[in-house]
């Protein structure tokens, strides 16, 4: 089970601080929301800020393109130091496929994002092309939005998908993700957690971070769920 603090809920006057800070607390992945002001109705930052912070840890990066032109940002983020760029569903058939092609031409794990109103059915043609499926659990844009609960069928629609086709990809949920939904989230089929202020709002990020995880392990568990088959990327040890 994967935990994935995501900076954008970080302290953005010490960047430097908070990515040591995630690493000494035990996360698995780092979380890079990456907006552009065009396709979601806000402005993060670029991939130099990926570029300073990759020296300081050897957490796997995991770049979330909300971007109208990912084309243009795919190698300065791969150059920086991003494990795993997604791109969004939404950007239509003929750029998906492309996209996603050139993010596996790059070396880097390949991630597909999907927003709540986007049926589900739009990503199974690709499912068998990635490493990951993003599932956004709140409409992207903003931190500290409250979690969608129809978003919840998604995620068991993956998992049935993943199981019945024999696929490794990692079912990712992000927005909202704090004990309880994380919990609600494992119960359905995710494995990876993106959590901002729902992990950075704790008191210790450490003891946040392993509360989320014993939680979502004891989830799925209890659900019968079994996700040890799906592998970390290289150099990361599986977390319980």
């Amino acid at each position: 089970m994967i935990i994935a603090p995501s900076l954008l809920a970080a302290d953005f006057g010490h960047f430097a601080r908070e990515t040591v800070r995630v690493d000494k607390a035990g996360a698995d992945w780092f979380h890079l929301d990456i907006m552009d002001g065009h396709f979601v109705p806000n402005i993060s930052f670029g991939p130099q800020v990926v570029r300073a912070i990759r020296p300081l840890t050897k957490m796997f990066f995991d770049a979330h393109l909300m971007c109208s032109k990912p084309e243009i940002l795919l190698e300065p983020f791969a150059q920086a130091g991003a494990d795993q760029i997604n791109i969004h569903v939404e950007l239509g058939e003929h750029q998906v496929t492309s996209l996603l092609w050139k993010i596996r031409s790059l070396g880097k794990k390949v991630g597909l994002a999907i927003n709540p109103p986007t049926a589900i059915s739009m990503v199974q043609p690709y499912l068998d092309q990635i490493d990951s499926l993003l599932i956004m659990t709140v409409n992207p844009g903003f931190g500290g939005q409250s979690f969608i609960v129809e978003t919840l069928p998604k995620i068991q629609q993956a998992h049935v998908w993943r199981r019945d086709l024999k696929l490794n990809y990692h079912i990712g949920v992000d927005g909202g993700i704090n004990f309880a939904t994380a919990a609600e989230c494992a119960r359905v089929g995710a494995d990876a957690f993106i959590s901002g202020t729902g992990l950075f709002g704790q008191r210790s990020l450490r003891v946040a971070i392993n509360k989320m995880r014993k939680l979502v392990t004891e989830n799925a568990r209890d659900n019968g769920l079994d996700f040890d088959r799906h592998a970390l990327p290289a150099g990361h040890a599986a977390k319980t």
